[in-house]
């Protein structure tokens, strides 16, 4: 029987990204890609990322976090599960461990996030500093000047999509410029192609940004290892990044995917600080049969 079974998880969401929040901590039980996929192909357990809370590695950090794409891949950075996971471990009964104020520090892959409360349902999520050289991002081949790399869709004279700007944040990220309405692209079409593009090496989230003024950027993201999303918060931090660095937008601004709007500022300290709500949808625990096929 996998380890898993008949353990509590919270379903979340953040602005419509599907959110699961499982709690490990205590115990040194790991995900396998295989019950990722198992519990991702669940509808009660739907998730476009699963954050999994793990015992601290690093001292005054108060846990470590591991985060699930639904094929089973683990992914470097999720800042909307990044405000779920701040949710649980405050106001859950079964997760929040006092002592704890309105400020967590988490721990990931990449590196540490500050998440501070700012209301009953919002939080603010620092996400670092992006990562802009090619090698960081990372690229394939040598880039001086990643605001706008060479890649394309469509013809070579009349491309639909051209010169994305590459970021990461904790996991790479192009980002593709549009002048008309993201939702009127077949991103659906193009986002699994470009996702696997020989130029990035590790994949990468593919979004489409509509600057609407110096202040608001409207985006659609093809989300690496998990497809179409109603919003991605690394994805919404890297549109804004790449704005600004060609000028399109300030340092701050509101980014609008389709399932609501996040607040991302840019620092002086070359941080990037993202703000918005959550909310929890239900919990459950997973049935044993759920993993008979990943056995």
């Amino acid at each position: 029987m996998s380890p898993l079974a008949h353990r509590r998880f919270l379903k979340m969401n953040g602005l419509g990204n599907e959110i699961v929040v499982l709690d490990l901590r205590g115990s040194d039980v790991r995900v396998q890609p295989a019950e990722a996929r198992a519990i991702a192909a669940d509808p009660a357990s739907r998730f476009d990322q699963m954050m999994v809370l793990h015992d601290p590695v690093t001292p005054g950090t108060d846990a470590f976090v591991r985060i699930y794409n639904t094929d089973g891949s683990e992914a470097g950075a999720c800042g909307n599960g990044t405000r779920c996971v701040a949710w649980a471990m405050l106001d859950d009964p079964a997760m929040a461990r006092p002592p704890l104020g309105e400020n967590l520090v988490l721990e990931t892959r990449p590196g540490l996030l500050a998440v501070v409360r700012v209301s009953p349902v919002d939080f603010t999520v620092d996400m670092g500093r992006p990562r802009l050289k090619w090698d960081e991002i990372p690229l394939a081949e040598p880039f001086p000047d990643t605001r706008r790399i060479e890649l394309q869709v469509g013809p070579i004279d009349d491309p639909v999509l051209h010169s994305p700007g590459a970021v990461s944040m904790g996991n790479p990220h192009a980002v593709f410029f549009v002048a008309r309405d993201p939702e009127t692209y077949d991103l659906a079409r193009v986002g699994p192609l470009l996702e696997c593009h020989p130029i990035f090496p590790d994949r990468a989230n593919i979004s489409l940004a509509q600057v609407l003024d110096r202040g608001h950027l409207r985006l659609k993201v093809w989300e690496r290892g998990a497809g179409l999303t109603r919003a991605c918060g690394t994805a919404a931090c890297a549109a804004l990044v790449a704005a600004a660095r060609l000028r399109l937008t300030d340092r701050e601004a509101t980014v609008t995917l389709p399932g609501g709007s996040l607040r991302i500022v840019w620092g002086e300290d070359d941080h990037v600080r993202m703000t918005g709500p959550t909310e929890l949808e239900h919990e459950g625990t997973f049935a044993p049969s759920l993993f008979e096929a990943a056995a």
